[in-house]
């Protein structure tokens, strides 16, 4: 009985030693992303302050810190940031690389392609919240500068508050765009059905709406280009669904002893 105890064990602490070495090695290539990003901390800062500067009348933009402590911490959230972007390969790496093997290889082979899918759609969020939508929301936000009885109204954004906003903006849309890997996960693992998930297409829309009204700031051109873009992945999610779908039928009906199912297909 101890026989079996020890021998249950052995391969528990295998896996915790294992599970410690790639969390060692993920931590490492974050410190080392952090340290080299804090050294570029400035650059970076730059680019992330280009959509405001532009938004700007030339030559009257500029940032503002209240507290002497302020800029120090910014410049650390910028290298903090920036690393796990950088790092992010490499830690998606060793998770890969802990998990596969409990995997069989057809399991491997469905999950393998939405890991790779999670950066790229992340990236086209963060791109187009970079892009497009923060210099729509800041030409917006800058709008309201001017005289009001006789004051003069200018905007002077804090230095900590402006990076506060960029990083929702970026985060918000570059977390929004993984729906699709959410539904195709959930759908591929018979958790939720496609027939199911048309159904729920209204609420969908309002969820879209309610998910851009908290994540992004409080203009309705910011919540638009995040709800409308949802609703499209979205629907483009169901059509995925719809071509696996028959795929996997085709499959099926090609194998041998196999007697084929005509199932009624979803309407849209």
């Amino acid at each position: 009985m101890i026989k079996d105890i020890d021998e249950t064990q052995a391969p528990l602490l295998d896996h915790l030693i294992e599970l410690r070495a790639r969390l060692m090695r993920a931590v490492f290539a974050l410190a080392l992303a952090f340290f080299v990003c804090l050294y570029f901390a400035r650059d970076i800062l730059a680019f992330l302050v280009h959509p405001l500067t532009q938004a700007f009348p030339p030559g009257q933009g500029r940032l503002v810190y209240t507290k002497l402590y302020e800029q120090f911490f910014v410049e650390l959230k910028v290298a903090l940031f920036a690393a796990f972007f950088i790092s992010f390969p490499i830690i998606a790496n060793q998770i890969w690389a802990f998990i596969a093997p409990g995997l069989y290889a057809r399991e491997k082979k469905a999950f393998l392609p939405f890991l790779v899918a999670t950066p790229i759609l992340f990236a086209l969020g963060g791109s187009l919240a970079y892009f497009v939508v923060m210099p729509t929301a800041f030409h917006w936000m800058l709008g309201f500068q001017g005289d009001v009885g006789g004051l003069s109204v200018e905007a002077l954004p804090a230095a900590g508050d402006y990076l506060s906003l960029v990083m929702q903006f970026i985060l918000a849309f570059g977390i929004s765009f993984l729906l699709p890997v959410l539904l195709l996960l959930l759908n591929r693992a018979g958790i939720v059905p496609r027939s199911r998930l048309v159904g729920a297409r209204r609420y969908m829309i309002v969820f879209a709406f309610v998910v851009a009204a908290i994540a992004t700031p409080p203009d309705v051109m910011s919540q638009l280009m995040l709800a409308v873009p949802l609703i499209i992945l979205f629907e483009g999610s169901m059509i995925l669904m719809l071509v696996l779908e028959r795929r996997d039928r085709k499959q099926q009906a090609k194998k041998p002893g196999v007697p084929t199912v005509i199932e009624p297909e979803d309407k849209d």
